[in-house]
C-alpha cells in the first residue's frame, strides 16, 4: 500500500507573505506553490535577445518591458507566475493592495524547457488568455528554430503562426516591431 502525501493548499495571502522572504521565485497555481527552475544559458539568452530588441524598438514609447523576474497576477484565477518577457502599456497596473505585481501584460513571451513546454502551450496559456488586456504570445523554442506567435484579433479569437527558418522575420502584432529569427537566435546553438 502506497502512503497518499498530502499537498498543503495555500492562500494567495500565505504565497505572497513567503515570496517576499524567499530567495526562490516560484508561481502560484490553484492554492499549490510551484518552486521555478532556474533555466539553461540558452533560454536566458533567448529572453536576454528578446528584452534588448524589445527595449531598443520600443524606447520612447507607452510602453515597459520586463523580463523574468516581474510577477503577473491572473484575477479570474488568482494565480501568480513570472514570465520570461511581458510588455505592459503604461500607465502600469498593479494589482490592488501591491506595489510588485502587474495585471496588464498586453504581450507575453514565454521560453520554452522540456519540463513546461506543454504547460506554457496549454493551462498557462489558457490562463494568460483571461486577462483582458493580453493580445499577444510568443513561444520560443530554445531547443530547435521555432517561433508560435498567437495574436488575438477578437474577443475569444486568435490567429496562430509559426516561423522555423532562419530569414524568417516575425512582425507583432501589439506593438510596432519586428524581430529577425536571425536575431533573436544569435549565438544559440541549436540542437535538432
Amino acid at each position: 500500500m502506497i502512503a497518499q502525501v498530502e499537498t498543503k493548499t495555500y492562500t494567495a495571502e500565505e504565497y505572497l507573505e513567503l515570496e517576499i522572504n524567499s530567495h526562490d521565485r516560484h508561481e502560484f497555481i490553484n492554492g499549490e506553490i510551484v518552486l521555478m527552475a532556474g533555466g539553461t544559458p540558452d533560454h536566458n539568452e533567448i529572453t536576454s535577445i528578446l528584452n534588448a530588441i524589445l527595449r531598443v524598438s520600443l524606447k520612447g514609447k507607452p510602453y515597459s518591458i520586463f523580463a523574468s523576474d516581474q510577477r503577473l497576477w491572473v484575477p479570474q484565477l488568482n494565480n501568480y507566475t513570472y514570465p520570461d518577457v511581458m510588455v505592459v502599456a503604461r500607465p502600469i497596473e498593479l494589482q490592488s493592495g501591491r506595489t510588485d505585481t502587474i495585471t496588464n501584460p498586453l504581450l507575453i513571451a514565454e521560453v520554452l524547457s522540456k519540463g513546461t513546454k506543454a504547460y506554457d502551450r496549454d493551462e498557462k496559456f489558457a490562463a494568460y488568455r483571461s486577462i483582458p488586456s493580453f493580445q499577444e504570445y510568443l513561444l520560443i523554442d530554445q531547443y530547435r528554430l521555432q517561433v508560435e506567435q498567437y495574436s488575438k484579433t477578437e474577443a475569444n479569437k486568435w490567429i496562430f503562426s509559426e516561423y522555423s527558418c532562419m530569414g524568417d522575420r516575425l512582425s507583432l502584432t501589439s506593438v510596432a516591431v519586428e524581430i529577425s529569427l536571425a536575431d533573436l537566435y544569435e549565438n544559440i546553438e541549436l540542437g535538432e
